[in-house]
């Protein structure tokens, strides 16, 4: 449960290694890669991203997925948007967002924890249901002229050359770590992903906990849509389109199981870390977006391919060592 040597010295440690390589590789292959506007700027542009991967790392380890947090972020934005346009004050424009939000979380959370419905499957008409909201709201148009200090959070640096959104990015991922591995409800958390029934009759109130990680997700997501548009200065519909195939790879290659009750934020940490600096190097090297995203597919099978032939091989090798006991002690009962 949660971080551990043994983890370290095994896939942690082949990221570690995997993040050297990158870095090195950028290095050599760019000038201005090491250089601190550009470190800024690798995390700046997939902010919003990362963010809600601290999130989706609670959600999957407890044994559930949401693939509709790109299409949570974008609604959250055009209805910001959309607010601001009739003229609703901008302040209450970002509440109503995040509002919206944590009730695409309810709505999500109902379903899967109270109904019993698979979270991939609600989710995925989440993100297809949450989406055509945000079409309807701003059809094919781009909804720009927000307020200068709302801009400013999203493109100035607040603390030396940090802008709000990564100060606020490694504020969250240092409560999400506390809460995970040192607090009860992290436990329940992974209690719940590695079995839910015996969770359930062990007293852990198994809906209540679910309902929980879902609201979460979709304020956080929500939040993070509301700092996209400000870093942007406009919202579309599209807006955060594709951004789940970044988020859940992220979460994946860091050693989260896909089947819940395992990984640990350290490695998610690292696996960000990966992601973020493959993106900013292809990037330097004018490779399109198109490519990069094919990339990060193949991270994301990658991530879920090698970790199941590592516990094939251990399971195969504990048979065969099983089978060799057993001829072991046959030859001894012969004897």
């Amino acid at each position: 449960m949660g971080f551990s040597l043994r983890r370290l010295l095994s896939w942690e440690g082949l990221l570690l290694l995997i993040l050297l390589l990158v870095v090195a590789v950028n290095a050599l292959l760019s000038p201005v890669y090491l250089g601190l506007n550009n470190q800024v700027n690798l995390f700046q542009l997939s902010i919003e991203k990362i963010i809600v991967a601290l999130v989706m790392t609670f959600i999957i380890i407890n044994g559930e997925i949401d693939l509709s947090v790109a299409s949570v972020m974008g609604l959250a934005a055009c209805v910001l948007a959309y607010l601001f346009e009739r003229g609703v004050p901008m302040e209450q424009a970002v509440v109503a967002a995040l509002a919206v939000g944590a009730l695409c979380g309810a709505f999500n959370g109902f379903w899967v924890a109270y109904i019993g419905l698979p979270s991939l499957a609600v989710t995925l008409a989440g993100l297809i249901g949450y989406r055509g909201v945000a079409r309807i709201l701003l059809e094919d148009r781009s909804i720009t002229g927000f307020p200068e200090w709302f801009n400013r959070l999203g493109q100035q640096p607040i603390l030396g050359p940090l802008p709000l959104a990564v100060v606020l990015f490694f504020g969250l991922y240092m409560i999400a770590l506390v809460v995970l591995n040192f607090s009860g409800v992290g436990r329940l958390v992974y209690v719940v992903g590695n079995n839910r029934e015996v969770a359930r009759y062990s007293g852990v109130r198994v809906p209540r906990l679910k309902m929980g990680l879902f609201i979460a997700s979709g304020f956080i997501a929500a939040l993070a849509g509301v700092l996209l548009a400000a870093r942007l200065g406009a919202v579309r519909g599209n807006t955060a389109d594709g951004f789940e195939l970044d988020i859940i790879t992220m979460v994946l290659l860091g050693g989260v199981s896909i089947f819940g009750g395992t990984g640990n934020l350290f490695g998610v940490g690292l696996a960000i870390l990966i992601i973020l600096n493959m993106r900013n190097g292809m990037a330097l090297l004018n490779v399109t977006g198109n490519v990069q995203t094919g990339v990060v597919g193949l991270l994301l099978i990658f991530s879920v391919l090698i970790p199941n032939l590592v516990q094939d091989g251990q399971t195969l090798l504990q048979r065969r060592r099983a089978r060799r006991k057993e001829v072991e002690l046959k030859v001894k009962a012969g004897d």
